[in-house]
């Protein structure tokens, strides 16, 4: 009588078969031994968001985990991402007034200035940068200088720019990040630094930002969101691809040392493009609305939450990305042996 393994199982002749891929994942060792992709934590930058004020630390609602910092509250909490093996923040400043210039975004004594000055005092490995835009510090909440019609005017807001950009380098700011859109901006910062003696300062523009819906709780941490009408004026059409490339070149030419890609969730396409168009570092912002989602599902056990940020992490270095901004930087090193 047959075995009933022979009656249920078919007569499959494998003897042909010459590639078995799965040999290479037999186990978690053999698999990280052949990983072509890996996440670089080295190459993670934390967002921080600074307030006037001492000893504050005021949670963001839509950002479970994520604070707004005093910048006394900043440096400590500079001092624990060094311990644990974070090497860059990126700062953005929320001021006590704003204005229709800007004018708090220029002062060399404000939120942004005071607060590279004291982590550099108190770490001087860290690397400091440094968002530069004028969206939290205009009363109307545009990146620049807004016309008559509503319109933003590219070549005045350039002058806002390069004051800010000035008094963030003086202030020992190592990378300016300048994420406004405007043409002709990383010439400009370029020239101005480089005038000044700032000849060592980098610059990683937001090359390719998409007016997109994934910023709504950055939004609400910088209180930033614009007035009236929106910032698609500026900020790229989410469905092209091509002008993404045209972006970032123009930026390159201009003097750019990093490039960038925000968001980066939905953007991966554009990750790869731009990774195998440029010799420059490609960096990706995964921004506020990709870290609510996922601390929503995990929060409700509709994902398990770690997982799906090491998933995240390693799909954008898959596209391409050197350099990840991301919320979950902290977090990640923890889980990791930070």
């Amino acid at each position: 009588m047959n075995d009933i393994a022979d009656v249920i199982r078919p007569k499959i002749d494998t003897t042909g078969i010459v590639e078995r891929p799965r040999r290479l994942r037999t186990s978690p060792a053999m698999r990280s031994l052949v990983r072509e992709s890996r996440i670089n934590p080295d190459g993670f930058i934390q967002p921080l968001f600074v307030v006037p004020g001492t000893r504050l630390r005021e949670p963001i609602p839509s950002m479970p985990g994520i604070e707004r910092l005093s910048v006394d509250e900043t440096v400590r909490e500079c001092r624990e991402l060094a311990r644990l093996g974070v090497r860059a923040v990126l700062l953005f400043g929320i001021p006590e007034s704003k204005d229709a210039a800007a004018s708090s975004n220029y002062d060399p004594n404000g939120i942004v200035q005071r607060a590279a000055r004291e982590i550099k005092n108190a770490l001087p490995e860290m690397i400091v940068a440094a968002d530069l835009c004028n969206c939290e510090y205009t009363d109307h909440g545009h990146c620049g200088i807004v016309d008559q019609s509503g319109y933003v005017d590219n070549d005045r807001t350039l002058e806002i720019l390069v004051m800010t950009a000035l008094t963030y380098a003086r202030a020992g700011v190592d990378i300016i990040a300048p994420s406004d859109m405007m043409d002709g901006r990383v010439g400009a910062i370029r020239r101005a630094l480089d005038a000044d003696g700032y000849v060592r300062t980098t610059i990683m523009s937001y090359a390719a930002k998409y007016a997109s819906a994934f910023y709504g709780p950055f939004r609400e941490a910088a209180d930033s969101a614009p007035a009236f009408g929106d910032r698609r004026t500026y900020q790229m059409d989410p469905g092209n691809a091509r002008e993404a490339l045209r972006e970032v070149r123009l930026d390159v030419d201009e003097g750019a040392d990093i490039v960038m890609v925000k968001p980066a969730l939905a953007y991966m396409d554009v990750i790869r493009r731009v990774r195998e168009a440029v010799d420059r570092p490609v960096a990706t912002y995964n921004v506020s609305g990709e870290y609510a989602m996922v601390k929503a599902a995990g929060e409700r056990g509709w994902i398990d939450e770690a997982q799906v940020v090491d998933e995240m992490l390693l799909g954008f270095a898959r596209a391409g990305a050197d350099i990840v901004i991301t919320y979950f930087a902290k977090d990640y090193l923890r889980r990791h042996g930070g």
